[in-house]
């Protein structure tokens, strides 16, 4: 990727996209060129208009689709989720209570009835 943003530099620039140019681009980015790619990427930007290219690329937006961008998804916060799962586990534990309660009086009534 950094190969064809070194060549969109140049021509962006205005200068010409060579071997040499790219490789000046990169190591002034500070990432060691390697030949083989630099030599494939000329050799398969030959005969493209790069400004065409890139004309064909952007895409078209519709007026009001510009106009009024659509508002990110609300995702609630890791805090707001570790509440709610505290909150389902303290309601689990409540009902689990109330059952072994029921239950237990239920026991009481049976010893009553046998004595």
């Amino acid at each position: 990727m950094e190969y064809i943003y070194a060549a969109l530099l140049l021509h962006n620039s205005g200068k010409e996209v060579t071997e040499d140019g790219i490789t000046a681009v990169m190591k002034a980015a500070g990432i060691e060129a390697d030949k083989g790619r630099v030599k494939a990427l000329i050799s398969a930007l030959s005969g493209i208009n790069i400004a065409e290219a890139i004309a064909q690329a952007q895409p078209v937006y519709a007026p009001a689709a510009m106009a009024a961008p659509a508002m990110p998804a609300q995702v609630p916060a890791p805090e707001a989720k570790e509440t709610e799962k505290k909150e389902k586990k303290e309601k689990k534990e409540k009902e689990e209570k109330e059952e072994k309660k029921a239950e237990a009086t239920g026991m009481q009534g049976l010893a009553a009835l046998f004595g």
